[in-house]
């Protein structure tokens, strides 16, 4: 458990590719890692979130909302999964304001000690905070290859790449990959 003072954050929602989030429970916690789940709470204590394709439930109880900047200092990295998750989490009410969950990655960006993780589709979520990956290295699904140019990232055809303190990703089914690498960076 050589890991076991580090904390990763996964933020999460429903239609999670459950394949990618129960290897990130299993794999870091033989890790020693100390592996959150943060959502938007909408006011509730908790949710129930379900899977894309198995409809499994999850229940989340952990905010990054009210996040204090130092406990987000306390988080070695955090990672944005794969699948709609990242769509769902930009979602914002009032038109003009920032989602919570991108307000949370910009200050997450803010903190070099922290990596960031963001695979398959989850570069979505950085679409109205594009800024703080602008000129950065990155590898998105296929799909995706089209926004990564309009966002001004530099695309790499390799199933995961490493630019400083982003790594990111293909697929979710390359999330071994994601979490080896943030592991050895670690």
């Amino acid at each position: 458990m050589g890991l076991s003072n580090k904390k990763i954050a996964v933020l999460f929602e429903s239609d999670f590719y459950e394949n990618e989030i129960f290897y990130y429970k299993f794999r870091f916690q033989e890790e020693g890692i100390d592996l959150r789940f943060l959502t938007r709470l909408w006011g509730q204590e908790r949710l129930t979130f379900y899977g894309h394709e198995h409809k499994i439930p999850m229940e989340c109880g952990e905010s990054f909302e009210n996040i204090s900047d130092e406990q987000l200092k306390t988080f070695s990295a955090i990672i944005v999964p794969s699948g709609i998750v990242a769509d769902r989490l930009r979602y914002t009410e009032t038109v003009g304001k920032l989602p919570p969950a991108c307000e949370f990655m910009r200050r997450a960006f803010q903190e070099k000690s922290i990596i960031k993780g963001i695979i398959c589709h989850g570069m979505w979520l950085m679409s109205p905070i594009i800024e703080v990956v602008r000129g950065r290295r990155v590898v998105v699904h296929n799909n995706l290859i089209g926004d990564a140019k309009n966002y001004g990232l530099q695309y790499i055809d390799q199933d995961v790449v490493v630019d400083q303190d982003l790594v990111t990703a293909r697929t979710g089914n390359h999330c071994y990959l994601l979490a080896q690498t943030i592991i050895k960076m670690l």
